[in-house]
């Protein structure tokens, strides 16, 4: 099941999808033009991934990894389905990441890799905007670059972990006013989605609703205002964002 969460003259509304349309908890069925989308899950702890495609590491002429480079984000920078996103006037490149992001169903602690999807509740996308500008170090992402209000668009629906045969396995595309510009698939991750969450756990207990942005592949380009950006995963869905300017 695909769900999530828009908000209809105000009011906020769990939703689903049903035959293309919206169907929002109480009944009633909205087209996606007709409603504000909202993230589909209200994240707690956001864990986002550096460097988890080798392909993605080469062509910023780095060394794959050897253990998982992960950064916290802030609830500030998740926005819906088809809102806007600033671009700084300052900035000389800001390019999209496609990302499958993995929603955590349940508490846990020291889980092992082969419990590890126990504890997923599902996915859905996101388009983790950065900032080329403002980085200091690409092992480690500086907060200005990872943590703008409005800069991770994500969503429209988190599907269900049942809905999806094998998560590993799932291509990502992403098109800039209409043009195909990154492919990818989730097979080519470094460290998988068991491997993280083991990872984590080892140190720190994982609750209900955190979030893990497993990383983007090769093919981020820079975006200019105007852009409308669509992030796609085979099986989730198509993320829609356009870049505006600061005026």
């Amino acid at each position: 099941m695909k769900r999530g969460r828009v908000s209809v003259h105000g009011t906020i509304f769990d939703a689903t999808e049903k035959d293309g349309m919206i169907q929002l908890h109480d009944g009633r069925l909205r087209q996606e033009e007709e409603v504000v989308w909202l993230p589909p899950v209200v994240p707690e702890t956001v864990f986002a991934l550096g460097l988890n495609y080798a392909d993605h590491a080469k062509e910023l002429s780095f060394q794959t990894p050897t253990q998982p480079l992960i950064f916290l984000k802030g609830r500030n920078t998740f926005i819906g389905h088809r809102a806007c996103t600033v671009r700084p006037s300052d900035v000389t490149y800001m390019h999209y990441e496609c990302e499958l992001a993995v929603v955590l169903g349940r508490s846990g602690k020291h889980i092992k890799k082969e419990e590890a999807y126990d504890y997923v509740r599902g996915y859905t996308i996101a388009n983790d905007y950065a900032f080329r500008d403002y980085l200091e170090n690409y092992y480690r992402p500086n907060f200005r670059v990872k943590n703008r209000d409005g800069a991770t668009p994500i969503g429209p629906w988190m599907v269900d972990k049942e809905a999806i045969q094998d998560p590993m396995n799932l291509e990502l595309r992403t098109y800039v006013n209409g043009e195909l510009k990154q492919v990818g698939s989730t097979k080519d991750m470094i460290f998988s989605i068991p491997e993280l969450i083991e990872y984590l756990s080892s140190f720190m207990t994982l609750h209900e609703n955190d979030v893990i942005l497993t990383g983007t592949p090769k093919g981020s380009v820079d975006t200019k205002v105007g852009d409308e950006v669509v992030t796609e995963i085979e099986g989730i869905g198509r993320l829609m964002n356009t870049i505006i300017t600061e005026a």
